[in-house]
C-alpha cells in the first residue's frame, strides 16, 4: 500500500498538467476562432497618411468586411492561394463610390484605401479637378470648408460634394485650385479592373499615377471598408494621452 504522503504531490503534477493544457486549448481556439473572423469576415485597419481627408484621418481604427467582394489569394494571411490562379470566388462586385481596401498592384503586398470611382469598362478623366465618368462631369458642388486635426494642429482644405452617377455623394478636399494631376489624360479601364481615388485629391498616390499605382486589379480586393470603431490624433498605444487626444465623435460612425 503506498503512503498517503506521495499522492498529494502527484495529484497537483497531475492538476496542473490538465490546467496548462486547457489553456493552451483556450489559447489555440481563440486563435482560430480570430483567424476565421479575420480572413472571412472583418479585419481591423488603422489609417497612416492622409490620403482619404477628410472621409478618413490618420489615426482612425476601422473595420473591414471580408466577405463583400468574395475572397480571393489576398483573404488569406501571407496571400495564400485560397483558389488557384486570378480571379475570387463567390464574387461580389464593388459598387461605384465604395472606399475598398487593396493590395497594390505593384507590389501585392502593401495595403492601400482609396474610393472606387471607376469601374471596368469605363472611361476615366479629371479636366480642372472635376471627374468626368465615361465623357460626363459629376455633379460637383463647394461646401463649407473642411476643418480637421493632424498632429494637434488644426488644419483647412477646400472641400467640395461630389455626386456620383449612381447618387453616391461624399466629400472631397483640395489643397489648392491648380494642383497636379487636377487635368488628366482619359483612363479607360480594362475588364476586371477598377480605378480607384483618395478624397484628398492633391495628396493621393492612387490610380492617375499607372507607374505608381494603377488600375486595381480584381484580385487584388481586400474588402470593403464599413465603420470607424477608434479615432485618436496620436499614437493609440499612447493611453494617458487619450483625453486630449481621442475623436469620440468619429467613433462608431459607417464610411460613406
Amino acid at each position: 500500500m503506498l503512503d498517503p504522503v506521495y499522492k498529494a504531490p502527484t495529484m497537483r503534477r497531475a492538476k496542473a498538467a490538465g490546467g496548462f493544457a486547457e489553456t493552451v486549448k483556450t489559447v489555440v481556439y481563440a486563435v482560430a476562432i480570430a483567424l476565421v473572423v479575420r480572413t472571412f469576415f472583418f479585419e481591423p485597419f488603422n489609417i497612416p497618411s492622409g490620403s482619404m481627408i477628410p472621409t478618413l484621418l490618420v489615426g482612425d481604427y476601422l473595420f473591414v468586411s471580408k466577405y463583400s467582394y468574395g475572397f480571393s489569394r489576398h483573404s488569406l494571411p501571407f496571400g495564400m492561394p485560397l483558389i488557384p490562379g486570378p480571379g475570387r470566388a463567390w464574387f461580389s462586385k464593388p459598387d461605384r463610390g465604395d472606399v475598398a481596401v487593396f493590395k497594390l498592384p505593384a507590389d501585392n503586398r502593401t495595403d492601400y484605401i482609396k474610393r472606387i470611382v471607376g469601374l471596368p469598362g469605363d472611361t476615366i478623366q479629371l479636366k480642372d479637378s472635376v471627374l468626368h465618368v465615361n465623357g460626363e462631369p459629376i455633379q460637383r458642388q463647394r461646401v463649407e470648408d473642411a476643418a480637421y486635426t493632424e498632429n494637434g494642429v488644426v488644419r483647412r482644405a477646400i472641400r467640395y460634394r461630389e455626386t456620383l452617377p449612381n447618387g453616391r455623394s461624399y466629400h472631397v478636399v483640395e489643397q489648392t485650385e491648380n494642383a497636379f494631376q487636377d487635368t488628366t489624360p482619359m483612363f479607360t479601364i480594362p475588364p476586371d479592373h477598377y480605378f480607384a481615388m483618395g478624397d484628398n485629391r492633391d495628396r493621393s498616390r492612387d490610380s492617375r499615377f499607372l507607374d505608381e499605382v494603377g488600375m486595381i486589379p480584381v484580385e487584388n480586393l481586400v474588402g470593403r471598408a464599413e465603420v470607424i470603431f477608434f479615432s485618436v490624433d496620436g499614437s493609440a498605444w499612447k493611453a494617458w494621452e487619450w483625453f486630449s487626444s481621442l475623436r469620440g465623435s468619429r467613433m462608431f460612425t459607417g464610411i460613406r
